[in-house]
């Protein structure tokens, strides 16, 4: 294995344990009580802290021009489920997953959550080895596709992404359109915030908070389908 994920992972441990502590499911564990293995959640929490700061570091520095709340949309989706499992597919880093029997027969390779938690626990497990510095070089690199697309798009397929996926989602599985409603507005006029919420069905499936309507409901759509999505990973 160590030698696979070399081959596919832009960085080679000094400490592979830390790399087999990363691509360890906790489910692989209770498969085999007396394993001496560690499951990775300790890395993913580490992980999620340095992913949120080198991603809030590199939309700070490369969109000077933007407001805080547009900053925090970008980051949220850098950051976000469905971000890091793409971006976790690309490396095939499913393959690289030590499951359990129950994950194997589930296709727990190809779960958005196990990806995504396993992509952070690689990025604590870089930053345990290398420092901060070696994990910023390899967020960077594992993120590129979604940082290019930021840059060549100029954000306005950025911003719709959200609300485009939600869109789609509604189209194939239910056969309706999401609903969104400004559910309050408070602040003063030249910086208002607007607090939306997105309906499916009549259901409320996300709530978004921003300083325009845009952004809220970019956020609404954002955590409705991650609250779509993780329905269906039970599923």
């Amino acid at each position: 294995m160590s030698e696979e994920a070399h081959q596919r992972l832009p960085y080679e441990f000094r400490e592979p344990a830390l790399l087999q502590e990363a691509l360890t499911h906790r489910s692989h564990l209770q498969g085999n009580p007396a394993s001496a293995d560690k499951q990775n959640e300790r890395l993913e929490f580490l992980g999620d802290a340095v992913l949120g700061l080198i991603v809030s570091e590199y939309v700070a520095e490369n969109f000077p021009e933007l407001d805080e709340g547009d900053l925090s949309q970008i980051r949220a989706g850098l950051v976000g489920r469905p971000a890091l499992a793409e971006a976790a597919r690309r490396v095939r880093l499913g393959d690289m997953l030590r499951l359990g029997r129950g994950e194997e027969r589930t296709r727990g390779r190809d779960k958005a959550s196990l990806l995504a938690n396993a992509l952070e626990a690689v990025i604590g497990a870089v930053y345990m080895d290398g420092g901060l510095n070696a994990a910023r070089t390899f967020t960077l690199r594992v993120l590129d596709s979604q940082l290019n697309a930021l840059h060549q798009d100029d954000l306005a397929g950025f911003r719709r992404d959200y609300k485009s996926q939600l869109q789609e989602w509604c189209q194939r599985h239910v056969h309706v359109l999401p609903v969104y409603a400004v559910t309050e507005e408070s602040g003063p006029d030249h910086q208002k915030t607007f607090e939306v919420t997105v309906e499916i069905e009549q259901q409320c499936r996300g709530r978004g908070k921003g300083h325009s309507k845009k952004v809220a409901e970019q956020q609404a759509a954002k955590q409705a389908l991650e609250q779509l999505q993780a329905a269906s990973d039970a599923g």
